[in-house]
């Protein structure tokens, strides 16, 4: 039977989206994170040692992550999305097969290395398949999704990993971990791709690579794009990290911890979900919820209640919610040709300010209450939130 042209469309955005969403769940259900930290610290790893590696995690991203992009213009982007995860799969092997620092720092290093691939190529692939569908206006419904995915994959390694170890310790949870990852590298073939990479008669990589840098440097609205998705997407990742401690400071017993992590990962997985009607928000919209993401992570710090920790979920909600919203309008701004490149730029951006985040936290923690430095870090988002209303006011005008 042949389908009609209008069930054609849908036919293929949903082979594209619900491989998607099961990649992007299989691609985070690393049971391995919630009990990496203590694997090194058992084997016999001193803080300076850990930390270094943690270091060296982040360097690797920060190294590869515009070269990635701009391979991903070049070669087949589905070919890197399924050769990510088997990298960091190679890693989390190691780790618990020779548990050493060697084996770690290249775990990490093959870790690094597959989320660089991904990241850039992944959006591009999806943003260019629902184009050639005619449903470019489903990219932000589609990349919430996508990221409540991986939302409740994180929040799924949580409550697995535990149960696990208590089975069959670091192996168990390493072996879970790197079968995740396989299923992902399989679910990646999946991947519709209808687009021609550049061939070595276009440049190669490198062409690629100064195309789009020129395309961010020549382009106003391109540029602007760029730089919002760190001014939205840096401070909330880096805050992630202390909430925890965040909690521990109201005085609330060590197990009630974990349960309030988790009832803040709710509250951004729904705000997840919301991409779609949030989409036509426009300018003014964006600036509103940014700033009022920010007043609910000021109160909701400052107020140092249970209630409040809350709000700081609706916070990291809203924000979440206005990086997938800055990413759309980056997609809809930049050339197909160099669409991973310029994503990887983006990324780029965000894990360079995110580094500054914690080492302003650092600095601020030394002298100042968790709620206060959250309180403090809401600041950044007033200024991103007033400079994109100034910016529609100023487009506005005749």
């Amino acid at each position: 039977m042949t389908l009609s042209p209008a069930r054609v469309p849908d036919t293929g955005v949903r082979r594209l989206t619900t491989t998607l969403y099961g990649y992007a769940f299989l691609d985070d259900l690393v049971l391995l994170y919630p009990v990496y930290a203590l694997l090194f610290a058992d084997t016999g790893m001193s803080l300076w040692q850990i930390s270094s590696l943690f270091a060296l995690w982040s360097v690797t991203g920060v190294v590869l992550e515009v070269p990635s992009g701009a391979w991903a213009d070049t070669v087949s982007r589905r070919r890197l999305l399924w050769l990510g995860p088997l990298l960091s799969a190679a890693g989390f092997a190691l780790w618990v097969a020779f548990p050493s620092y060697g084996a770690f720092a290249l775990g990490f290093v093959l870790w690094g290395a597959g989320g660089a691939l991904g990241t850039g190529a992944l959006e591009a692939l999806v943003y260019d398949e629902l184009d050639r569908l005619g449903a470019a206006d489903r990219y932000a419904r589609v990349m919430g999704r996508s990221r409540a995915a991986r939302l409740l994959a994180t929040v799924a390694a949580m409550a697995l990993a535990g149960p696990l170890f208590a089975l069959g310790g670091y192996p168990a949870v390493g072996a879970a971990s790197v079968l995740a990852s396989l299923l992902a590298a399989v679910t990646a073939t999946r991947f519709p791709e209808h687009r021609q990479p550049a061939g070595k008669e276009d440049g190669g990589w490198t062409a690629t690579l100064r195309a789009g840098l020129a395309e961010a440097r020549g382009d106003r609205t391109v540029r602007g794009a760029l730089l919002l998705i760190p001014a939205v997407a840096a401070v909330w990742g880096a805050l992630d990290e202390y909430t925890p401690l965040l909690i521990r400071d109201l005085g609330v017993a060590e197990a009630t911890v974990p349960h309030l992590v988790l009832l803040v990962w709710a509250i951004v997985t729904v705000g997840s979900l919301l991409a779609g009607p949030a989409e036509r928000l426009g300018g003014r919209g964006l600036a509103a919820l940014i700033a009022g993401a920010a007043l609910a992570l000021a109160v909701g710090a400052g107020s140092r209640t249970v209630a409040g920790i809350a709000l700081v979920g609706l916070a990291f909600a809203g924000f979440q919610l206005a990086e997938v919203l800055a990413d759309v309008r980056l997609q809809h701004r930049i050339d197909d040709a160099r669409r991973a490149t310029l994503t990887s730029v983006a990324s780029l951006g965000t894990e360079l300010v995110t580094v500054t985040v914690y080492a302003a936290y650092a600095l601020l923690g030394t002298r100042a209450a968790h709620s206060t430095v959250f309180a403090i870090l809401a600041v950044p988002y007033a200024v991103t939130a007033l400079l994109l209303a100034r910016n529609r006011a100023a487009r506005a005008r005749p």
